[in-house]
């Protein structure tokens, strides 16, 4: 242990003797991030999976508010994180912000927790990408090529090779997607204005007995979920052209834009339908509701672009993912605390070149061996996104109680809205959502047995980071001082 110490302490020099690390760069703009984090957020995808669940599940007719109410407690949220930004100039994100705030060692248990978070997330969707693909290839060609199986590792090698290179070519492959599916979105919404006339828009059914009515609790959870993807803003904050304006406007556009896309077609899904039957439709046929309304005001041709674009949302999903959690592990290698050679950066592209290729063979492997124990593909997306997504809410608990605990610390000079109110109520509305995903985690998963074991090893990635830290301390002081890139 001693030697494998001391071969760690050689790769990180004396803070006062080091010599800067290269960084990662890139010149993204507000827009180009912002599409990032509405393409890990895959609006297309809420839209036709998500809604129908908030409607039957959640607080019926009031999901449209519930949205712009779980937009808001981002914006709250937001406050405290785009300030914290500006007083921790790296890539690390909730990483980097936990341990300024809350210690390095609760700092790296997170980091190794998101880790594992955005791990789940990739796995998963990995095997729901290939149904998908093979589901809309067999519909509109009347066969398949490929086996969903055979799907999903192709799409892992279109994500892998595209990860590797410059964080602009994988920002303009998102860009379209992401124009592609508000397009149409907004398409189904104007065809739904036409079709019932100016008459229809009266909120009348929109009551706050309808506010009220079913679990509002899961409402709101389902719609900070949505949310969840933010956090990419700050990651890619090293290849960001002029971070200090550009993370904070590509964090208030991001949470805005995907707020209104939420609410307007939760809106006009119950005006395409009518109230009565929107709920009707939204019990009986939760996987379709949406897929049917796109078809009656879109004809077969609104309703095959829309599988079409299905499919490139998942894509650009996946796109989104993987960079984050190679930035990630980009982050976490610069500070010693993974390997040192992971931190490379390439010469030509600017990118984590090395810890793109870790993703790439982690996420490779992993989906294989699903694919090889023949597991149902939907089941295990449900429970890996569910607790990934649970992971996350965590971590803006923990980032929310950071912010508050940072700034009464440094005194530095930002405003009590931006340092205590507004981060303070943020924590609050986690708090009571993470109490609902907590007390709904067979929802969440799909299998509560499933959920036990998925959060036993959450929670022990967090204690074992923490203890890693502690060790650290003790025996590689220098390693331990590097966790999350600071000297504060």
């Amino acid at each position: 242990m001693e030697e494998i110490d001391r071969a760690f302490a050689r790769q990180i020099p004396d803070a006062s003797t080091a010599p800067a690390t290269r960084r990662l760069s890139g010149h993204l703009g507000t827009l180009d991030i912002v599409f990032t984090v509405l393409a890990y957020n895959a609006p297309l995808t809420v839209v036709i999976g998500l809604i129908p669940i908030m409607l039957s599940m959640g607080n019926g007719l009031g999901a449209p508010v519930t949205f712009l109410g779980a937009g808001l407690l981002m914006l709250l949220f937001a406050v405290g994180f785009t300030a914290m930004s500006r007083h921790v100039p790296n890539a690390g994100a909730y990483y980097a912000y936990i341990t300024v705030g809350l210690g390095k060692p609760l700092g790296l248990g997170c980091a190794l927790m998101a880790m594992l978070a955005y791990a789940f997330f990739i796995v998963g969707t990995y095997l729901y990408a290939g149904v998908v693909f093979h589901t809309f290839c067999s519909h509109a060609f009347g066969d398949s090529p490929l086996s969903w199986a055979q799907w999903a590792m192709v799409i892992w090698a279109a994500v892998s090779i595209l990860g590797y290179f410059k964080i602009s070519l994988s920002a303009k492959v998102l860009t379209v997607a992401l124009i592609c599916e508000v397009v149409v979105v907004f398409a189904w919404e104007l065809a739904i204005g036409i079709a019932h006339g100016p008459a229809a828009f009266h909120p009348a059914w929109l009551t706050p007995a309808a506010l009220t009515s079913g679990s509002v609790g899961l409402a709101v959870l389902f719609g900070v979920t949505c949310f969840a993807g933010f956090e990419a803003t700050a990651v890619f904050r090293e290849e960001a052209r002029n971070p200090e304006v550009t993370v904070p406007q590509a964090t208030y556009v991001s949470i805005v834009v995907m707020a209104c896309i939420f609410a307007s077609a939760a809106y006009f899904f119950i005006v395409g339908y009518g109230p009565e039957a929107a709920l009707t439709h939204a019990a009986a046929a939760p996987a379709t509701a949406s897929l049917d309304s796109v078809g009656m005001f879109l004809g077969k041709v609104g309703l095959d672009v829309v599988s079409a674009l299905t499919c490139t949302s998942i894509f650009a999903c996946l796109l989104a993912l993987h960079n984050i959690l190679a930035r990630y592990v980009y982050s976490l290698s610069s500070d010693g605390t993974l390997p040192k050679r992971w931190a490379a950066v390439h010469r030509i592209h600017g990118s984590p070149y090395k810890a793109s290729l870790m993703v790439s063979l982690t996420g490779g492997v992993a989906s294989a061996v699903m694919i090889a124990s023949s597991v149902d593909p939907y089941g295990v997306y449900e429970a890996l996104v569910g607790m990934a997504g649970y992971s996350l809410l965590i971590l803006q608990i923990f980032t929310s109680l950071s912010v508050i605990v940072f700034f009464r610390r440094k005194g530095a000079n930002v405003s009590v809205w931006k340092r205590l109110y507004a981060p303070g109520a943020s924590l609050l509305g986690l708090l009571v959502t993470g109490w609902e995903a907590t007390t709904n985690i067979d929802l969440l998963t799909g299998d509560v047995h499933v959920a036990m074991y998925l959060l036993a090893l959450v929670f022990g990635t967090l204690i074992f980071g923490v203890f890693y830290a502690l060790v650290l301390r003790e025996r590689s002081p220098n390693i331990y001082r590097a966790i999350g890139r600071q000297s504060l």
